[in-house]
């Protein structure tokens, strides 16, 4: 009896150790190969991603030349043990490792059960007014200088928050695509999250778009295309000249 309970003690510790690990790293390399990985984390990021993963499944691979039982044992002695304390111990350590176990197999499960997708427009709703993070995407752009024919929402929500001068942009040509949130009565906001380096620093950036707010449902992905307009008051918002539907792009995000 106490032979198999080691047993199987030895293969749960195995499962959440290299086990877990392993299918991680299988559904990771799977998402990078079926470009869907970037729903996680950014680009730059997959490389790292994999590399690790790989090494992983290498080490996995490697692991089978210990027996059940080798990862716990230490290879020294811990001298003169209190006997007494470990009834004590034994209890509570067991059930932190089964619900350490169920929680992470859980995660994997989730993982492998659900299929991808990006973040939803209920979680740009709340981190809208979270802060005052301010985006700008990959390169922080100039003000007054920069070249705006790449700028996304990312971008151009900064360049409308920070614009020393406004009136450089008026006139700018914008073709944006993003998902509908509300805005002023006379606008909706134009949203895009923006990632730094995976899904969990996510915050949304958004530009009013001057158009009938139910012409397009909230988390609606439109493709706007038009100029920007500076106001009088030295605000900045999208003049469309062209409102389309369009599906979720492949990779809903900008970086």
């Amino acid at each position: 009896m106490a032979e198999s309970s080691s047993l199987w003690a030895a293969v749960g510790n195995r499962w959440l150790g290299i086990g877990l690990a392993v299918v991680i790293s299988i559904i990771t390399l799977g998402l990078a190969v079926t470009g869907q990985l970037t729903l996680y984390i950014s680009p730059e990021s997959i490389w790292f991603a994999c590399a690790g993963a790989v090494v992983v499944i290498l080490g996995a691979i490697w692991s089978f030349a210990l027996p059940l039982g080798a990862e716990s044992d230490h290879g020294h002695d811990h001298g003169d043990i209190d006997a007494s304390a470990e009834p004590s111990r034994r209890p509570l350590a067991l059930a932190g490792t089964i619900s350490a176990g169920v929680v992470a197999t859980g995660v994997v499960v989730a993982a492998l059960v659900l299929p991808p997708a990006s973040l939803s427009v209920q979680l740009a709703l709340s981190r809208a007014d979270a802060g005052g993070t301010l985006f700008a995407g990959a390169d922080t752009p100039t003000l007054g200088v920069a070249d705006t024919t790449t700028f996304g929402i990312g971008e151009w929500s900064s360049v409308f928050a920070t614009a020393s001068r406004p009136e450089a942009y008026d006139g700018s040509p914008v073709t944006l695509v993003g998902f509908v949130t509300p805005g002023e009565s006379d606008a909706v906001n134009l949203t895009r999250m923006i990632i730094t380096h995976c899904v969990i620093d996510a915050q949304p950036a958004a530009v009013p778009v001057t158009m009938d707010a139910d012409e397009f449902g909230t988390g609606q992905w439109i493709e706007v295309t038009g100029t920007v307009k500076a106001d009088d008051d030295g605000s900045l918002r999208v003049l469309p000249t062209s409102v389309e539907a369009v599906d979720e792009p492949k990779d809903p995000y900008e970086y």
